[in-house]
């Protein structure tokens, strides 16, 4: 297992203070906004700010739709990555042309969401450039709403995830929806752990398809050389029923609760460093590319 430490300063002594994978970061680093860029409350679906509707659509799709099988045949067929042949950054500009209908807290392209995600990040642990880059590159597989990446549905690339092949837990958003699910009354996937048994570890989970599995999928595979934690948080950041409720931990082995915990570190600056406060790209531009050569290949198979 990799081993990480943070390197924060303590601003009263001038020192740097070491943490490592067993403590969490507190929230003193990065002030929470209370409101996100609607002026209403994070993560809240009921608001009503003109994207109410489309969300909740979204999930009733997604909910209906993403089957066990769908998922083993939607991995099957990316695992091929025989898409296209292309840098992260050039991904990165990719994500221009896409807006994610799952989101109720922002309604930029989701090149803004990378950057601002890294920028903050970046302000409070300035040497950890690992994260950083993790955060650049966590939302790229959203590019599979694209026609050159197959043009899926957007129930089929964003939103949270959520293991199939076992019992919905009531903690998903609009759980409502999975009642229309095949699986939903099917003896071999409705129970508690369905086909899994407990601490089998996530790796050995069927996760919903979307965005998140494919990126894991595509670094992975290109040979990164991010450390564990960082693929884990962008194969696991959409997990918001484990993130905010802890369901489904029953499936998690020593490995998944260490990387959780960067996860964690991980998730308030995904989660509300949404604004209408736009990076300037070109500015900060130089810097990403150089972490990409550092952790990737130049060009990469999607």
């Amino acid at each position: 297992m990799v081993t990480i430490c943070i390197g924060k300063v303590d601003q009263a002594k001038g020192q740097k203070i070491q943490l490592d994978a067993n403590e969490l970061v507190s929230n003193d680093e990065f002030a929470l906004p209370e409101k996100n860029a609607f002026g209403n409350s994070f993560r809240d679906y009921e608001a009503d700010n003109g994207r109410k509707d489309i969300v909740e659509q979204h999930y009733k799709s997604s909910h209906i739709n993403q089957t066990y099988d769908f998922v083993k045949q939607m991995r099957e067929e990316y695992m091929k990555l025989d898409k296209a042949e292309m840098g992260i950054w050039e991904c990165c500009e990719l994500l221009n042309e896409v807006v994610d209908d799952s989101d109720p807290d922002l309604d930029e392209p989701q090149i803004q969401h990378l950057l601002q995600s890294a920028e903050a990040i970046r302000k409070d642990y300035p040497n950890e450039d690992w994260l950083h880059l993790t955060a650049l590159i966590h939302d790229l597989g959203k590019i599979l709403v694209l026609p050159k990446f197959g043009g899926l549905p957007q129930w089929a690339v964003v939103g949270d995830t959520f293991p199939v092949g076992c019992a919905f837990d009531e903690s998903n958003v609009h759980h409502k929806y999975f009642k229309e699910n095949p699986d939903f009354n099917n003896p071999k996937y409705n129970t508690r752990n369905g086909v899994y048994i407990e601490g089998c570890g996530l790796d050995n989970v069927l996760m919903s398809w979307g965005h998140d599995d494919y990126m894991y999928m595509v670094a992975k595979e290109n040979g990164t050389t991010l450390p564990s934690a960082g693929l884990f948080i962008v194969r696991y950041h959409s997990f918001y029923p484990l993130h905010k409720y802890g369901a489904y931990s029953q499936f998690m082995n020593e490995e998944d609760k260490e990387n959780f915990k960067w996860l964690k570190v991980f998730n308030k600056y995904d989660l509300y460093s949404k604004s209408k406060l736009l990076v300037d790209v070109e500015k900060v531009k130089p810097y990403y590319e150089s972490l990409i050569a550092k952790y990737f290949p130049a060009k990469l198979k999607w």
